[in-house]
């Protein structure tokens, strides 16, 4: 009997020194995970939120004025990059700005020519006053 509980206590023993060591593996790929794993987290989270954002409807005549806006804003930054990269024209004459004034909402824009060298673009708030100039340099 002595035999078979030293046999069973032997084997019992013997075979938690082959025990290894357990090992954080993380899921996120955040903190060190797979980064295959983003997408899948990634989707689940989306189904999980409840939240939605609420965004308020916009009219045709909104839509259309926010259009508007950004066509003339990207005239204006298109002719004020020109300007400061010293693009030419279709003569291959020089362009040049004239001082404007474009007002949209909240702000006030105006480009002013100082000299040939800088532009200055003054951004005023109509809310509260707040003016914001922004130097462009000409090279060219």
């Amino acid at each position: 009997m002595k035999k078979i509980v030293f046999t069973l206590s032997v084997l019992a023993f013997g075979t938690s020194a082959f025990a290894s060591q357990l090992v954080y593996q993380p899921i996120n790929p955040t903190f060190g995970g797979n980064p295959m794993n983003g997408s899948i987290l990634m989707s689940k989270a989306q189904a999980q939120n409840k939240h939605k954002e609420k965004r308020p409807e916009k009219s045709y005549a909104d839509k259309f004025q926010e259009s508007l806006e950004r066509s003339i804003m990207n005239k204006l930054i298109r002719q004020i990059t020109d300007y400061a990269n010293g693009e030419l024209d279709e003569d291959g004459n020089p362009i040049f700005l004239e001082d404007q004034l474009f007002s949209s909402g909240d702000y006030i824009i105006e480009v002013l020519i100082s000299n040939p060298d800088t532009l200055t673009v003054q951004l005023t708030n109509t809310d509260t006053g707040e003016v914001t100039i922004i130097e462009v340099p000409r090279f060219g």
